[in-house]
């Protein structure tokens, strides 16, 4: 990731993450609530985590639609979740 990408202004990065992901903003909207309950207040951290999420998330799936993820019904809580968990389990902050 360019670093300068989670420096774009708040439209820009949504519809970054639109194109890279294929998730619409308000899926995004959602991450970004998920990660800001966690305790991430810093929104420059929250944009990283959530790029990093994305991308792990796209990496890992295999069955992706043309290089973009599908998300089923439940399956982004399902995510969001497991990626905390492995983010604990490696002693990473999240």
């Amino acid at each position: 990731m360019k670093a300068d990408i989670i420096h774009l202004p708040d439209l820009s990065f949504i519809q970054y993450c639109k194109e890279q992901f294929g998730i619409n903003r308000g899926v995004y909207n959602t991450i970004d609530s998920w990660f800001f309950q966690k305790g991430i207040n810093n929104i420059m951290e929250r944009r990283n985590k959530i790029y990093h999420f994305l991308a792990k998330w796209l990496q890992e799936d295999t069955k992706n639609n043309n290089g973009k993820i599908v998300i089923g019904h439940g399956n982004l809580t399902k995510k969001l979740n497991e990626y905390y968990e492995s983010a604990i389990l490696s002693r990473k902050s999240i």
